[in-house]
């Protein structure tokens, strides 16, 4: 189901398990955007979660294909907020080379953005089979072995498709940016 239809389905019939399959699959992305920022684990996590909270509150407003690039900018926005109001409880002023240093700028943003497009892109071109490794491993954080035994491979197998399906993705996003340049 695309990105698109679990919105529409969340938000024009209330169906609610679509959104924790939003959370399923952004969840590690999102999580991974707040610690780059944050540093501290317990951060992100808080983050994520505020992150996923404010998304679903605001969900009839996106207009888009990919909630990827949305809910990664908004984990940014709430990371640095998180980060100034820290600074203000310890007694800091937030400098604004302290802000700066932390807050992505206009361009680092467009450009995160582009990438994660180009890989949402590359991931939704792969075969159906190394798709749900991908989101089995990155996503869900199953294990190899977790993995081999819900889709009847061997582990081997798996850790070869997983190295596979990054070669590929790797030598494809390469591929678009020496394109652009």
């Amino acid at each position: 189901m695309t990105d698109r239809e679990l919105v529409d389905k969340i938000v024009r019939q209330r169906q609610l398990r679509c959104y924790a399959e939003v959370m399923g699959r952004y969840g590690g992305l999102v999580y991974g955007k707040s610690l780059s920022i944050l540093r501290r684990t317990d951060w992100a996590k808080d983050n994520t979660q505020q992150t996923f909270v404010r998304a679903y509150e605001r969900l009839s407003d996106w207009r888009g294909d990919l909630l990827g690039p949305w809910l990664t900018t908004i984990a940014a926005h709430l990371a640095v907020r998180m980060l100034a109001k820290e600074q203000r409880y310890a007694g800091m002023e937030p400098t604004e080379s302290a802000l700066r240093r932390n807050e992505p700028t206009a361009e680092e943003v467009q450009v995160h953005e582009e990438r994660l497009l180009n890989m949402e892109k590359a991931l939704a071109d792969l075969p159906p089979q190394d798709r749900q490794i991908v989101r089995l491993h990155y996503y869900e954080k199953k294990k190899t072995d977790e993995i081999a035994q819900l889709l009847n491979l061997s582990q081997s197998n798996v850790l070869v498709k997983l190295h596979r399906i990054r070669e590929r993705l790797k030598a494809r996003l390469r591929h678009e940016r020496n394109d652009r340049q």
